[in-house]
């Protein structure tokens, strides 16, 4: 079998093998060159091949003509790795034809990361140097010493987030490291950019340690009109981000967690509405108490559930379970008083609402056969859901989760670019529950009453209007909040 070999260099370790998706991905997308004979029915044959694979032809493009043969680069879709493989085995089989080279299409994207530093201001003559650098520049540093509340008004800081991690939770890979997790905290930046034209830098910090994150990001703030904390474990994410908010006059949030609970609540609101419910009657039950379970049952009450379990590998979390970490006890003191007992599928008997963030395929689809009619079930795990979402229709009337190859994929992307934008604009200090609550109420409210229904409760992220309505939302409710925001000058210029 032939090799596959991205031009640019060779792939990191790679993550524990995951089941096979149902539908081909562009994140498997591999671009084969071939030698063919001079058959003219050669290029049907070779898209035979990779449908006969189960890969899915996106272009065939013919690269060289000769009289005994062609050169043919073929583009093509696969499910994971593995059946990328496959692909090129069942084109390597195809009679006269031979594999030269395999692109991976991912990694090629990724050559020489993904973003860039541009100038908004033109450099080209003696003027636009003395203005935007020395002398002229001295004035402004002078202006801002003065009125050190103008920092943010003239110069990037008002346009610009730290993404920070330590590369100890990145996706569901685990702790990789920070050097591997450049990759997604490029990728967050750049959606920041595409949705809410804020400018954001990856900043991957070679430490663990508590301390010394907290110092760090102190130390680098006054550059930042925010921080987004991203993919740093739990329980230590929790320490940092409540230190960092404390000591820095900019908002801090934390996406894992805060940004994962906007989309849930939101998502659940439209849920809600398909089954007729309502959430102070719903019993839910989280599965993951760690960083994003911990949030969204805190802003799950905090919008009116009144009936929450939380299931973690110790079981139902109870608060006289001395297994349980101080973050876990205090979780079960909040949702589980009565000290009830048990497992997963318990947890499930009776209830209306399921959340899943915790692991892959952590329960079997017909669990969920003890719950309520007119279920909901969101199995979230990234990247293989906490129970099949497929099977789940059996079962539940609403179903999302994050895969993007199904109706109702829950994605943060949703919900950071425009709460940051709204957070921005507003000079807000900090992030309230308030901001929260109006950022998922905002992105519930996306969707029309004449678009909802089981397949669509929450919108798509290229809808342009989802970045606009949180931001509006976010920067609406911190303004309301008393001392939430920074002051200015009166100056408009």
């Amino acid at each position: 079998m032939t090799a596959i070999t991205p031009e640019a260099s060779s792939p990191a370790p790679t993550a524990p093998p995951v089941a096979r998706g149902l539908v081909t991905s562009a994140s498997y997308s591999i671009t084969v060159r071939l030698a063919a004979d001079g058959d003219p029915a050669s290029v049907g044959r070779i898209a035979t091949a990779v449908g006969s694979a189960g890969g899915a032809v996106t272009a065939i493009d013919v690269v060289e003509s000769r009289p005994d043969g062609l050169i043919v680069d073929v583009t093509c879709s696969a499910a994971d790795a593995a059946h990328s493989e496959e692909v090129v085995a069942a084109l390597d089989a195809v009679d006269n034809v031979h594999v030269r080279k395999v692109s991976d299409r991912t990694f090629l994207l990724h050559l020489g990361g993904k973003l860039e530093v541009a100038s908004k201001v033109p450099l080209k003559t003696r003027d636009d140097l003395s203005m935007a650098y020395t002398p002229g520049v001295a004035r402004v540093c002078l202006a801002l010493a003065e009125h050190p509340e103008d920092v943010r008004r003239l110069t990037i800081k008002g346009n610009t987030v730290a993404v920070v991690t330590d590369g100890s939770a990145v996706l569901g890979l685990g702790d990789i490291g920070p050097g591997a997790s450049m990759p997604v905290m490029e990728g967050k930046a750049a959606l920041f950019k595409r949705f809410a034209d804020i400018d954001a830098w990856p900043i991957a910090l070679d430490t663990q340690d508590v301390d010394e994150i907290v110092r760090t990001v102190e130390l680098i703030a006054p550059g930042f009109g925010g921080i987004n904390l991203e993919d740093i474990a739990a329980p230590r994410c929790f320490e940092i981000e409540a230190r960092l908010r404390e000591k820095l006059d900019i908002p801090v949030f934390h996406d894992d967690q805060h940004g994962t609970a906007i989309c849930v609540l939101a998502a659940l609101r439209n849920a809600l509405r398909v089954v007729d419910k309502q959430l102070e009657d719903v019993q839910v039950v989280v599965a993951g108490g760690g960083a994003a379970g911990t949030a969204i049952v805190s802003l799950l009450l905090e919008a009116g559930a009144t009936k929450v379990l939380v299931w973690d590998r110790e079981g139902i979390l109870s608060p006289d379970d001395e297994r349980l970490s101080p973050t876990k006890r205090e979780l079960a003191l909040r949702t589980n008083p009565a000290g009830r007992r048990g497992e997963l599928p318990d947890a499930l008997v009776g209830a209306d609402v399921f959340i899943g963030v915790s692991a892959a395929n952590v329960i079997q689809a017909e669990a969920l056969a003890g719950m309520n009619e007119r279920a909901v079930v969101f199995p979230m795990a990234n990247p293989t859901p906490d129970v099949d979402p497929v099977r789940a229709r059996q079962y539940a009337d609403v179903v999302a989760s994050g895969r993007s190859d199904l109706p109702n994929q829950i994605n943060n992307v949703l919900a950071f670019p425009g709460v940051f934008r709204g957070l921005l604009d507003a000079r807000a200090k900090e992030v309230r529950p308030g901001m929260l609550l109006a950022a998922a109420e905002a992105l519930a409210a996306v969707v029309r009453d004449e678009q909802l229904n089981a397949n669509y409760i929450i919108p798509s992220v290229f809808d342009p209007a989802v970045a606009q309505a949180v931001a509006a939302a976010v920067e609406q409710s911190a303004r309301a909040e008393p001392g939430a925001t920074a002051p200015t000058t009166t100056d408009p210029n």
